[in-house]
């Protein structure tokens, strides 16, 4: 576990696995905020930096227990956050 601490409440998100509703493919834009939905605390909360044909890159700035500040990843393992629900992160 790593001892960097999070502004995030991020065991208010819930967890969602690949390829469940949710988990929907093609929807996500530049610019959005997500997370990883199979385990929320891993990666934290990330802005969306760039979208390719089957990869999106994510900015998690080290807001989760792994410490990762940019990744790429599937885009059925990214969930995003409604803005209305930022506040109560």
């Amino acid at each position: 576990m790593s001892i960097l601490t999070t502004r995030y409440r991020l065991d208010l998100l819930p967890q969602i696995f690949p390829f469940h509703r949710r988990a929907r493919r093609g929807l996500l834009e530049e610019g959005e905020l997500v997370y990883y939905g199979p385990m929320p605390s891993y990666y934290g909360i990330g802005e969306i930096v760039r979208i390719s044909d089957r990869y999106i890159v994510v900015d998690f700035r080290g807001t989760g227990q792994f410490g990762v500040h940019e990744d790429t990843l599937a885009p059925e393992y990214l969930i995003p956050i409604p803005p209305a629900s930022l506040q109560l992160l």
